[in-house]
């Protein structure tokens, strides 16, 4: 448990997120969120398009791999989005994920502006 005797440096890690350049990609991938969820109805109201829940908003060209909103968003379970292929015991079996060998076909891809 780590701060146990002192408070969390939010600040501090702030700082540190934006000089390793992450804010930047959050930030892109929360516009993403944020378009899907103004284009789709939310018909109970909790916030969050009903067409994204439980779901990522995963995007054609990876923003790790100079891709951004223009390129086209998708919506894609969690564990697709974020997982690489395991065997049955859980263990790597490849680093490459279905989208960049091309094996998956994207369903439905959201241009945004």
């Amino acid at each position: 448990m780590p701060y146990v005797n002192t408070p969390r440096p939010y600040k501090k890690e702030y700082q540190e997120q934006k000089a390793r350049g992450e804010e930047e990609r959050r930030m892109e991938r929360q516009r993403a969120r944020r378009a899907i969820d103004k284009k789709y109805p939310d018909k109970n109201k909790n916030g969050e398009a009903d067409i994204r829940e439980g779901k990522d908003v995963a995007h054609v060209k990876a923003l790790d791999k100079g891709g951004s909103n223009k390129n086209g968003v998708f919506i894609e379970s969690a564990s697709g989005n974020r997982s690489f292929k395991r065997d049955s015991k859980s263990n790597l079996v490849s680093e490459t994920t279905k989208k960049e060998k091309g094996e998956k076909k994207l369903s439905k891809v959201i241009k945004l502006k």
